[in-house]
Formats: C-alpha cells, sequence, structure tokens
C-alpha cells in the first residue's frame, strides 16, 4: 500500500530585524526550504510570504504559523520593536491554509524543545540532580528584545505560556543599579528588563558605564561585543560584568516564579554572543543569589540553544500538535 505524502505547511519565525521562513512536514522544518528576509523595506509579514511561495513554486499549503517577537492577542500579533501587525486571516489570505496559528517567538522555541539536536544545547549552569523529565522548562530569550515562556508537558500534550516579561521593571540592588536606571527611564519614562538585557539595551549599558567613567562612547552592539572579547577596555568590562549580571538576577527571578526543574534555556543572539564570557563575570553567582532560597535557585540547570532555526522547528510542532 502506497502511503500518501504528508501535508506542506508553511512556518515563519519573525523577529524585529529578520524574517526566516521555510516549508515543514509532519512537523518536521526541510531544512533546504529556509531562507531568511530583511524586515526592512517590507511593508508586513504578507509580501513576504507571498515572494517566498512564488519563489518556491507555489505549492499547496495546509498549515501555516508565525512566531511573532510581540504580543498575541486572539490571533492578533503585534510586533514589541517593529510597526507591523500580523493576524491570522492575513496568514491564511497569503497560504492559502486552513489551518493557521499565531504565536509568541518564545512560544515557538518552547514547542521545539525537545526537538533540538544535543550538539545545539550548550550546558552553561550545572546541578547536583538530574533533569526531572515531566518538570516545567523555561525560555528566556534575549535578542532585538527580551522574553520569557514557560514549557509545561501533561497528558493533554504541551503547553506554552506567553508573557512579557521584558517589560517588567528592572532590578535595582545598589546604588550602581539605582543609577542605570535613572539613566535607562529618560528614554521612555520607565527602565524595563528589556531596556538593558536586549541589543539596544547592550548599548544603552554601555553608554551609561561609559558617563560613570566620564567617557562619552557611543558604540553599537558589535562593537561592544568585541571590545568585550578583548579584554582591554574598562568601559567594556564594566559593560560586559553589568549585562551578565542583571542577566543572572532576571534569570533566577523567573526560575523562583516558575520553578522549571526541567531546565532553563536561554536563546536570542545576545544571548548567545555572550557564551565565551558568562563564567568570567559571573552569571552562576549572580542566578544563585537570593538568599535563604540561593540552593532552591542552584537545582536549575541552565543551557544555551545554538540553534538559528528552533523557532521554526518549534512552529512546525505546532501545528502537527494541533
Amino acid at each position: 500500500m502506497t502511503r500518501m505524502a504528508q501535508p506542506l505547511s508553511l512556518v515563519a519565525d519573525v523577529g524585529g530585524t529578520n524574517t526566516r521562513v521555510a516549508l515543514a512536514q509532519g512537523g518536521a522544518v526541510d531544512p533546504a526550504s529556509i531562507r531568511r528576509f530583511a524586515n526592512a523595506g517590507n511593508a508586513g509579514l504578507v509580501p513576504i510570504l507571498r515572494t517566498y511561495l512564488a519563489e518556491a513554486g507555489s505549492p499547496e499549503i495546509a498549515g501555516a504559523c508565525a512566531a511573532v517577537a510581540g504580543p498575541v492577542d486572539d490571533g492578533v500579533a503585534r510586533l514589541t520593536n517593529l510597526d507591523w501587525t500580523i493576524d491570522r486571516n492575513a496568514l491564511a489570505t497569503a497560504t492559502g491554509a486552513e489551518h493557521v496559528a499565531v504565536i509568541n517567538d518564545l512560544q515557538a522555541q518552547g514547542h521545539a524543545l525537545g526537538h533540538i539536536a544535543a550538539d545545539c544545547l550548550r550546558p552553561l549552569v550545572g546541578t547536583a540532580e538530574p533533569l526531572r523529565a515531566a518538570s516545567p522548562q523555561l525560555v528566556i530569550g534575549v535578542g532585538t528584545g527580551f522574553n520569557a515562556a514557560v514549557v509545561h508537558d501533561g497528558p493533554a500534550g504541551r503547553l506554552v505560556t506567553a508573557s512579557e516579561c521584558g517589560h517588567a521593571t528592572l532590578p535595582v540592588r545598589s546604588a550602581a543599579d539605582l543609577s542605570l536606571m535613572r539613566f535607562v527611564e529618560t528614554a521612555h519614562g520607565f527602565a524595563g528588563v528589556e531596556d538593558v538585557l536586549s541589543g539596544r539595551g547592550l548599548e544603552r549599558l554601555h553608554a551609561w558605564a561609559a558617563r560613570e567613567a566620564g567617557r562619552d562612547d557611543g558604540l553599537d552592539a558589535s562593537a561592544i561585543m568585541a571590545a568585550i572579547g578583548r579584554c582591554d577596555d574598562p568601559v567594556a568590562e564594566a559593560t560586559g560584568a553589568a549585562f551578565v549580571r542583571l542577566l543572572g538576577t532576571v534569570a533566577g527571578d523567573l526560575a523562583l516564579i516558575h520553578l522549571p526543574f526541567g531546565g532553563i534555556h536561554l536563546i536570542g543572539g545576545v544571548a548567545r554572543a555572550f557564551t565565551a564570557h558568562y563564567e568570567r563575570f559571573g552569571f552562576a553567582a549572580a542566578f544563585r543569589e537570593k538568599g535563604r532560597f540561593s540552593s532552591l535557585a542552584a537545582a536549575f540547570p541552565v543551557s544555551i540553544i545554538e540553534d538559528d532555526y528552533a523557532a521554526l522547528a518549534g512552529c512546525a510542532r505546532r501545528l502537527a500538535e494541533g
């Protein structure tokens, strides 16, 4: 008996800077079909998808899922760092798909857990105890923006909850933190986590560190990371140390809120850029510095996801799971 070919799905990872699009079958992404588009110069997601499908030979699409870097409310997503709105109806019209979903990009990363190659998971903070397979997991994204999602696996399947925790208040534990908060809040009247722990946030953090040192530097994120890597600039060193300490603090706070005994996973370009610097800047110590609850914080392992296409895989799994 000849097996019928599984229907095609279209999956898209819509970030603040770029959009990745691919085809999938049976919950698996076709690596050869992946394409990346710059968001600049495009009026929205629909023209990108139409271009992609035309160049792919206009295949028949049964399902479509878009992971969006912004809040999603009743199937309507608004990008946090780009003036785009994406909804289910537009996604269905652009692709011809009957089964469509619009989810937050961190939710997509959560759906990808368990479907990421082992060599794309780099351990960062270990624990003395083994992972608890049925326990919640936490995905924390640090890139153009900052956000997190919690992953719950149960008898009814996987549930990945959405949030916008990048816009929670930046933690303040010292006079230096208060100075940073006052510096950052001049831009929008409020100092949120994402205002420091993101690509643009890194630039604000460096500008603050430069001011504290009596300098007037204006470096972009890539130049700042290069300076941190050289280990020869006091302002860059102060920037890196503050960034890693604050990321450890926020990640530890999220861990105590959600109790992810199944593991914590850092994703995103900025999170990965700091891979060589977490240990020397004390990420683990900042993550576990929770007073009498430090031993509880030490029970949560942390890894880095080194897979640029994990969100696409998560979209494919989301469609396959129904």
